[in-house]
């Protein structure tokens, strides 16, 4: 018993059920009498509990830093320690998953205007150097076109550095009406929920591994030129073209895919 709400029950306790007065229970349970008259004076913040508790439940894998810049999003002006004592007052702390699991609950299909930057997807491609150098590809796609936009190659690319590269790329090419990614950290991260209610774009996450939310990339090569296209799926697929060589360890969507050389 080291918190003042569990003294205070033990200490009711022992005056209930064995009668003893207040201040020999609290003699027993070493609490201070002021402590266990005390009554707070804090409103009960109802509606911002509500909105909490939807939001939670919208973004499941949230924490409450997440949580805190989605309410500053819609005008909250709570600090970041009022929200996290909401937040595990109302017991929505994420509990660590060591086996992935799949979203609970239902989800609408995308619907999407047939016209070029109506909604983007983003996506990463891993692969190695021969001298076992790991780098990634982040690869932009406009789903309606099929056309890449831009496919940036590095050994490490942040948050920070995918804002960078879509205002870059928003600059030449125009707004797009929605962006969809799976819920990497790179995409999930402050800097990019920031960067999407700055640029008011919508920006929806997909659940890897789901047959119906999931989409796969299929690369063609000829020359200089490679397009990508993204099309529901239940696994990752790739089909080669002339000039297309991929190391063994490549990965499209969390998929494995097997050596093809020229």
């Amino acid at each position: 018993m080291v918190g003042p709400a569990a003294k205070r029950e033990a200490v009711a306790h022992l005056q209930a059920e064995l009668g003893l007065s207040e201040r020999r229970a609290c003699c027993i349970v070493n609490a201070d009498r002021k402590m266990v008259r005390y009554r707070s004076c804090r409103p009960p913040d109802t509606e911002l509990r509500i909105r909490l508790r939807e939001l939670a439940n919208t973004r499941r894998r949230f924490g409450y830093r997440r949580l805190f810049v989605l309410l500053r999003q819609h005008g909250e002006p709570s600090g970041l320690n009022r929200i996290y004592r909401l937040y595990r007052g109302e017991g929505l702390s994420v509990r660590k998953r060591w086996v992935r699991r799949r979203a609970v609950g239902t989800r609408a299909p995308i619907l999407v205007e047939a016209r070029p930057n109506a909604r983007w997807s983003l996506d990463f491609v891993h692969d190695q150097f021969a001298n076992g150098r790991r780098f990634r590809i982040l690869n932009i796609v406009d789903d309606v076109t099929r056309e890449c936009l831009a496919a940036i190659p590095d050994t490490s690319i942040p948050g920070r550095r995918v804002a960078r590269e879509l205002t870059a790329l928003i600059d030449r090419r125009g707004k797009p009406g929605m962006i969809v990614s799976d819920n990497g950290t790179e995409f999930t991260c402050n800097a990019m929920l920031i960067w999407s209610q700055d640029n008011q774009i919508a920006w929806h996450f997909i659940a890897p591994g789901n047959r119906c939310r999931t989409a796969f990339v299929k690369a063609s090569t000829a020359g200089c030129g490679t397009s990508f296209s993204t099309k529901p799926c239940s696994s990752a697929s790739i089909t080669p073209g002339p000039g297309l060589r991929l190391g063994p360890t490549t990965t499209i969507a969390n998929a494995r895919i097997p050596r093809w050389t020229t």
